[in-house]
Formats: C-alpha cells, structure tokens, sequence
C-alpha cells in the first residue's frame, strides 16, 4: 500500500460478517456519508471541536450493506468523524497492509463504555445555557454522539467536589435516621443521569463506587490520610451503601453495578502527600466485610442483582487483591474486578493474577484521565493525550476487558472544579464564560470504541500483516451481526 492511502490515525470500519476476512486498507470509495462537522478551533496546544447553544458536531449515521463496508476516520489534522461508503477490493500491492479478522475466534463480551457523573461535571453541564447542555449531553449518550453505555457515580463525594462530605455526618447515627442525598446529588448527578438516561432509551448502565465513610466512622476522623473503617461500623457502613442506592431508586434511577472501594490505596497515603478522598483497607478486613457484612447485605436488599466490582485501584496495589482473590467464600460474591489507568506504564502483565478468574467474571477498567500528578491538567486539543487513550483501550480489549470507564464528562478550563485543586484534563472542557464547550481528541479517541462496540459486542481476532508494527486493531462482532474493526494507525 502507498503511505498516501495512510492518511488517517484512527479508523472504525464496519462489514457484513463471514467466517474469516482479510481487509486490505484499500478501496474506491463510493459514498460520502453526511453528518455536521468539526467547528475547529486551534489553541498553541492542539484543536478542538467547539459547540455552542446553536451547533455541535455530530457522527454520521451507520448504513452499510453486504459487499460493502463502511469507514469512519478521525486524524490530528481533520478532527471530528467523517465517513464514506466502499466496496471491497480484490487487488493488492507488494507492500499492502492486510488486517485479518477471524469470526471463529471469539473471546470476551463487552458491557460498555463511558464516563462519570462528577459533581464537577454536573457543576460544568449546569454552567451552560439550556440549549448547550442539551448539544453536550446528546454529544456523549443519543444516536448523533458517541452512544456512551456504562456511566460510574460517586457514592457521596469526592476530589471533583466543592467540599468534603457524605450522607450522614452526624456523628453516632448509627442506625442511619438522618440519611439523606445532598444537594449536590439533586442539582448536579441526578438531573443529569436522567436525561442521559432518557437519550440511551434507558439502556444506560450505571455504578456506584464509594471514596470513603463518614469520617466518623473513620479511625483518622477525616476524608483523607491514613485511615480505616473501624470494626464496629462495618454493618453500619454496608447499610449506608445499600440506603444509597435506596434513595436513587427514589428518583427513577436505578443501578446495573458498584464497587467496593475507590483506590483503597490512597487511605494507606498520608495527607500531606494526599489529600483524595479515601479510606484504606487490610485484604482481612476487606475479606470480613464482604464475607459478613456488605455482600449478605445486597444479596438480601431490593438490588440483589447489582454486579459487585473488588479492587477498583491501580496496577500498583494488585498485592491487596490476592488474598481476596484467593477466598472462594469471598469470590461467591464477587462478578467482576475492576481496574484504574494510573500508574499504566507498569506492565499490563501483572494483572495475569486475575486470568484465571475471568471466565466467570469481567475485567473493568472504570477510571482514566490526563493531566493527574505532576502534569500540565488541561493541555487544549493534546492530539498525544488522545493517543493515550487510544494505546490504552486497545491493550486493555485485547487483554479481555470487557468495556473502559473515563473519569470527569466535563472539567472548566483549568481541570476542575475540585476542592483540593487536583485539577486534571477530560474529553470536554466547559468555557462558562464564552457558553461554549470544547471536545479534544481525547473524545474522539473514545467515541471510536464507545459509539461502534455496542454491549454485547464480542471480540474477534485480528491480525495484521505487512504493518512493520505501525498499526493496531481490534475487533468485534457487534449484537447486530455487523463486525466493527477499530485501527491505530501510529
């Protein structure tokens, strides 16, 4: 193939399905597919797609049939989606890229992808005019936007909050008479869930996840530091989680899933060096509470169904998952083992450990961002932090995770708001200012797997040859009977 038929970074095709096909990246192209496109805005750092309260970009509808097939690309220098209609092509050259998609191997199902309910991303959905909320959110859940399926929400608060707090900070309330939603769940989650909900035609899957207790519960009495949950409040606490779900179900949201403990690393961190939200626990102490404690209490509760999630943590702290792992009583309870992007630079390897468990449960990586630590927090239009979430999705399907789960929808200008001024980059940056919102190629990187590997979509293999590594791929059969390949062209 001639580099001049390379020209795009990231691609998702689809086609109608035999046993095994070989694409060559070759065709004549036969029909553009209309769609509205990028309004591009170019910053010192990259470009961006700017929507307002009158224009937001959208995808182009899919509409493929047999014998054909279907691109949609996305390039650093033509950002947004564009898509065209083909036929396949028999011919080929010495030196053709040729990616090989096997229907015969299938290996995991997917449940989905997308983003978190933040209060800082409710606070920047809020900040824009009625008309410009409704172009951000249909941009991440309708049928015109990238279709985000699997949404994760806080359980009280977190560091993407204004102020530190939970649903029972009076102290001593042992029986929970004085639980109650915040304001920030009544003006910042739940409008926003329910709308999200309404585009996905109530097909969007949510999950809870806790930072920590109350802090009197707590042996440090304090949101973050070194701290754990004292033992005479472990039933306490899985009361507290199951009253939460109690009440969302109150507003006609309900949940697919939870986990058991936002990166319980960062309670073992002191906090001079940390101030997250967080609360530690021993694998022991973690055993006890789900063997005694949170796990009887939603197997028995109203949300029996939920799917629980261990671990929720980065690659650094596998060493407190082993004996959990290692626990059939404490296994009996768990579906699923979820995973975090800090800290990936560490090999993909080490979480080998849970291989042998994914037969019977998925693998989830349910939180990613740029611009954490020592980095620049919102670098506008960073084509290199798209990438990154590009390498990362693709390594983690191939792996068997069964979807991926960014962090923040929205963040203002300067990564935030967070009350601890751990500011950070999402996908869409929020300018109050101007009423317009801006999607970096950190969306589109997402969009390629969110919008086209529906759930239920199982991956195939594919192969490629005559790349000299310069591509990626992944494929997947979808519930429709379309396959959708996904490729990186680096």
């Amino acid at each position: 193939m001639e580099d001049e038929s390379l020209k795009f970074n990231v691609v998702c095709i689809f086609f109608r399905p035999v046993k095994m096909i070989s694409i060559l990246i070759l065709a004549t192209v036969l029909t553009q597919v209309w769609s509205e496109d990028c309004n591009v805005r170019s910053f010192p750092t990259g470009t961006v797609c700017v929507c307002n309260a009158t224009y937001c970009d959208t995808v182009p509808k899919l509409d493929v049939s047999t014998g054909k097939y279907q691109v949609y690309t996305t390039s650093k220098s033509k950002l947004g989606f564009y898509s065209e209609i083909a036929a396949f092509a028999n011919e080929s050259t010495e030196d053709a890229v040729t990616v090989t998609v096997d229907r015969s191997k299938k290996f995991q199902t997917i449940l989905g992808f997308g983003g978190a309910f933040t209060d800082a991303t409710g606070i920047n959905i809020c900040s824009l005019s009625q008309e410009a909320q409704e172009n951000l959110l249909e941009s991440y859940f309708s049928e015109n936007g990238i279709e985000y399926s699997l949404c994760r929400v806080p359980i009280g608060g977190t560091d993407f909050s204004t102020r530190g707090y939970s649903y029972d900070d009076h102290e001593g309330d042992v029986t929970l008479e004085l639980f109650e939603l915040q304001q920030d769940d009544i003006d910042y989650k739940i409008p926003y869930i329910l709308k999200s909900k309404k585009l996905t035609n109530d097909q969007l899957k949510l999950f809870a996840s806790p930072w920590t207790a109350p802090a009197w519960m707590k042996t440090n009495k304090g949101w973050a530091g070194i701290g754990f949950l004292e033992t005479e409040y472990y039933q306490v606490w899985a009361d507290y989680i199951v009253k939460f779900f109690d009440e969302y179900e109150k507003h006609n949201i309900s949940f697919w899933g939870m986990t058991l403990q936002n990166e319980g690393i960062n309670g073992f961190v002191s906090d001079a060096l940390s101030r997250i939200n967080a609360m530690a626990w021993l694998p022991a102490h973690m055993n006890k509470w789900i063997v005694q404690n949170i796990g009887p209490s939603i197997r028995k509760s109203a949300h029996k169904d939920l799917k629980i999630m261990v671990f929720d943590d980065n690659r650094e702290a596998l060493f407190l998952l082993h004996p959990l792992l290692n626990n059939e009583t404490v296994m009996s309870y768990v579906d699923g083992i979820a995973v975090h992007w800090y800290w990936n630079w560490m090999p993909i390897s080490l979480l080998d450990v849970v291989k042998p468990y994914l037969d019977t449960r998925f693998l989830l990586p349910t939180e990613a961002c740029n611009g954490d630590g020592n980095d620049i927090s919102v670098v506008k239009g960073s084509w290199e932090r798209g990438v990154k979430y590009i390498n990362d999705i693709i390594v983690n399907l191939q792996y068997g995770a069964s979807g991926w789960v960014d962090w923040n929808m929205a963040l203002d200008e300067n990564g935030g708001p967070t009350y601890i001024d751990n500011y950070v980059d999402s996908p869409v940056i929020v300018n109050k200012t101007l009423q317009e919102f801006y999607k970096q190629p950190m969306f589109y990187a997402l969009g390629h797997f969110s919008k086209f590997i529906r759930p239920g979509s199982v991956r195939l293999d594919a192969s490629i040859t005559g790349s000299d590594n310069d591509l990626k791929a992944v494929a997947f059969l979808r519930p429709d009977n379309l396959i959708a390949l996904v490729v990186f062209n680096k």
